[in-house]
């Protein structure tokens, strides 16, 4: 009789360990799936990926400043209902997480969904950095190389 108790007690022991690890491994996934915020560097939200101080060090003219506004607001424009869609999409995807037993087969679907949308934005951010790269003269260009890496074109360019 003893030794059965014994084995009950090691079962419940071993069920609320591996339970313990599956509850810290599904919070610290979600964390990491959810991102940073939405706060500047967040794939959501960081529209413009020109280093603001590099750019006034080129000697813009007012006709170049005034191309780059208008390229930023269309990108904007352009971006704006995905980026909603997106946040929407990471709210739901939230939602998934938090249920009491998590669906993993719905929980893929979001992040692909996910992933679509955020790729949608790349590729418009590569046609906008693109554009506002093609505005500059070729002595700015040069003198955006020279930055290097991390500054000027951010994740484009990189000094290329």
């Amino acid at each position: 009789m003893n030794l059965r108790r014994r084995e009950m007690m090691n079962m419940k022991k071993l069920l609320v360990t591996f339970m313990t690890v599956v509850a810290v491994t599904a919070f610290a996934t979600s964390a990491f799936s959810f991102g940073s915020g939405s706060g500047k560097g967040n794939d959501v939200v960081s529209y413009d990926d020109f280093d603001q101080t590099v750019l006034s060090q080129l000697n813009l003219t007012v006709e170049q400043i005034t191309e780059i506004n208008v390229l930023r607001e269309a990108f904007l424009k352009d971006t704006r209902p995905i980026v909603h869609k997106m946040l929407g999409k990471r709210s739901a995807l939230k939602t998934l997480w938090l249920q009491q037993n998590p669906d993993e087969e719905k929980i893929a679907i979001a992040h692909e969904e996910m992933r679509a949308l955020r790729n949608q934005i790349k590729d418009k951010k590569d046609v906008y950095r693109l554009n506002v790269y093609n505005v500059l003269t070729p002595e700015q260009k040069e003198k955006l190389k020279s930055y290097g890496s991390g500054r000027g074109l951010r994740h484009g360019m990189r000094g290329n």
